[in-house]
């Protein structure tokens, strides 16, 4: 087991995949945009919460901002990380007009976003299919409300400067780096790119070399001593536990030679397997961690109502993982509650049976929480 003791030289994050607070879980709170939706099947999002409802009960509403963390609140003040991150997967808009043809439109009322400050949330990843749901103009108001929230973001933007603009959250000593782009792989359309005089999401250019040296020449002009660069990307697919080797390679080789630390993946709705190459830290697929899907039917074999908690320990002098210790949430009632132990330990599972390639394993701990373990 190559855990290192934590010191004062190190610094715990909290990381987890897509936060997506649009639809129903909008519709469940203080304030709401309509609930109108352009879906195929259903055009009412009220219709999500009455799913939910249908499974496990009523929800009593409207809901405190606190309601869907549940139990995370009590991890978070027990484990005390020094930065929050997430995938933000909603677009913060009353903007009435969808993307035409995209489908699927998440968006929650920008008076919500309350919820993401009541979490202590410090950074969104915002390069991903669904933050330009509801236009650009919706995408301009995301900003916006972010920026008048004091949440940091990046991967998305006015032009194509500030998409492509890393976020640096301060800590006591160095800083943490957090770059975020968005994979073709992931669904997000060609024509989000941001460009100079056009709002939209920073892609991650299909040619690993290309983007091997774009992402190094980001991290040199910023990285300096006690740094920690995080590389938070939306790439492949929802569904299923392959992991492209493609995407391993990139992973590999943004560690070897563009100075990034520790990678950030989402797009799949349930965990994948985990990763520590160089003693790097590689979350291919970090698992939906909230979302407004329960009650809905298919790829039930996955479990997506079952998400993750991670937090990585890293070594400020080298970027290197001391520990990961994971925290195994379920989604009930459009809420975080402590998954049992049956639940748990069929996460572990999962995890040891893809992560074993990767020369990773899990260990159970008696609080239900997981560590990593690594050769």
């Amino acid at each position: 087991m190559k855990q290192q003791n934590a010191s004062e030289k190190s610094v715990r994050l909290f990381l987890c995949g897509d936060v997506m607070l649009g639809r129903g879980i909008d519709q469940i709170f203080p304030h709401s945009v309509p609930p109108k939706i352009y879906e195929s099947y259903v055009i009412d999002a009220k219709d999500y919460v009455r799913l939910a409802e249908s499974k496990n009960g009523p929800i009593l509403q409207p809901v405190s901002f606190s309601y869907i963390w549940g139990d995370a609140l009590g991890i978070w003040k027990k484990m005390l990380p020094s930065a929050k991150i997430i995938n933000l997967e909603t677009s913060i808009t009353i903007h009435q007009k969808p993307w035409e043809g995209k489908g699927i439109n998440y968006r929650m009322h920008p008076k919500n976003v309350d919820v993401l400050k009541t979490a202590g949330i410090d950074f969104c990843s915002l390069a991903n299919n669904h933050t330009l749901d509801w236009e650009r103009a919706g995408l301009i108001e995301t900003l916006n409300t972010l920026k008048k929230s004091d949440i940091a973001f990046a991967g998305a933007g006015i032009n194509d400067i500030e998409a492509a603009t890393p976020a640096t959250l301060p800590m006591n000593k160095g800083k943490i780096i957090v770059l975020s782009y968005g994979a073709k792989s992931s669904g997000i359309p060609k024509f989000w790119t941001a460009q100079e005089n056009l709002p939209g999401i920073n892609m991650l250019p299909e040619n690993d070399e290309m983007a091997v040296a774009l992402i190094k020449n980001e991290v040199d002009k910023i990285k300096q001593k006690n740094d920690i660069v995080i590389l938070s990307v939306h790439w492949g697919d929802n569904w299923g536990y392959d992991i492209p080797a493609k995407h391993q390679k990139l992973a590999h080789e943004l560690i070897d030679k563009a100075g990034v630390d520790l990678i950030h993946g989402h797009s799949s709705h349930h965990p994948i397997g985990i990763e520590v190459y160089q003693n790097k830290l590689i979350i291919y697929g970090a698992g939906d961690f909230i979302n407004d899907y329960e009650g809905i039917a298919g790829y039930d074999e996955f479990r997506d109502e079952l998400g993750l908690m991670y937090f990585p320990e890293i070594n400020l002098e080298n970027g290197e993982l001391i520990s990961l210790k994971m925290f195994p949430m379920e989604t009930k009632n459009f809420k975080l509650h402590n998954a049992s132990e049956v639940d748990a330990l069929w996460l572990k599972s999962v995890l040891d049976r893809e992560g074993i390639p990767l020369g990773t394993r899990v260990i159970w701990n008696e609080d239900h929480s997981l560590d990593l373990d690594w050769k």
